[in-house]
């Protein structure tokens, strides 16, 4: 059985190939018909749950207001709310099916990734196996925990405050479903794969391209890339909420230094 696979034909791996695609088309529709059933009551108290002051997060912010741990400007009320319109006719419908099917698709990440895996396989060395394994679990980890962040961090402060700028008095704001949604899956996606950059950082160390010596070197220059990423994402006047977003990404930096290796043998 070995040799007939190691002896497959073009044609035998791309029907093998046509399968495993088939597989994840059938994963992914299933999927998304279910998030589809699911999504009226997934979009009120998941999606459209940072818009509302009673957000988990918004509370825990007035906890520590309240304690006296942070500035009282941190509180938000339970009376804050974000309006969303629908400005066309077809919104609604179609952020409906794409809502579900970015749901199918984060849902069914591992699955995918497994199906993926089970047509590289037969070709790796079991050496080669055992580390892709890592990776794979490793990134299909911190892919959902910067997804966690992005949702319960990033998002609710940035519409927190971008909800409530004013440019001027007589500019009334309106924020359409379409630009909230567009917010949403950015913000999110974004932190997701920005939890990545360790995965990144590990498989360059093994293909030799990094060192823990670069981290060392561009440390300042990271801190300050950061500051400013977490400016932009937050642009708010008190330092809690710059430093809510620095934080966890400068973690990353940190963690990602200490898995790859210190120098080349050569310099060692």
């Amino acid at each position: 059985m070995a040799e007939q696979k190691s002896e497959m034909s073009f044609w035998g791996h791309l029907d093998v190939l046509r399968g495993v695609l088939f597989k994840i088309a059938g994963v992914v529709i299933v999927l998304g018909i279910a998030a589809f059933i699911i999504m009226p009551w997934f979009f009120d108290h998941v999606i459209l749950a940072p818009c509302s002051g009673t957000f988990v997060t918004y509370k825990f912010f007035d906890l520590i207001s309240g304690a006296g741990i942070l500035p009282s400007e941190l509180a938000t009320d339970d009376s804050f709310h974000v309006n969303l319109v629908s400005m066309q006719l077809t919104t609604q419908f179609f952020i409906h099916m794409s809502a579900s099917c970015w749901l199918a698709f984060i849902l069914g990440f591992p699955v995918i990734i497994y199906l993926l895996w089970t047509f590289v396989e037969p070709a790796l060395y079991e050496s080669e196996k055992r580390g892709i394994r890592k990776a794979f679990l490793f990134g299909n980890i911190m892919f959902f925990l910067g997804v966690l962040v992005g949702y319960f961090i990033v998002l609710p402060l940035a519409v927190r405050f971008l909800s409530q700028y004013t440019l001027s008095d007589r500019i009334t704001g309106m924020i359409s479903l379409d630009s909230y949604m567009d917010n949403f899956f950015t913000l999110i996606l974004l932190m997701g794969m920005v939890f990545e950059l360790p995965l990144l950082a590990w498989l360059l160390g093994k293909m030799g391209l990094l060192r823990r010596k670069f981290f060392g070197k561009y440390r300042k220059h990271a801190i300050v890339a950061i500051l400013v990423l977490a400016g932009l994402i937050t642009p708010t006047g008190d330092p809690f909420t710059l430093f809510a977003v620095f934080i966890p990404v400068y973690a990353l930096w940190e963690f990602s230094s200490r898995l790859v290796p210190k120098a080349d043998p050569e310099e060692d």
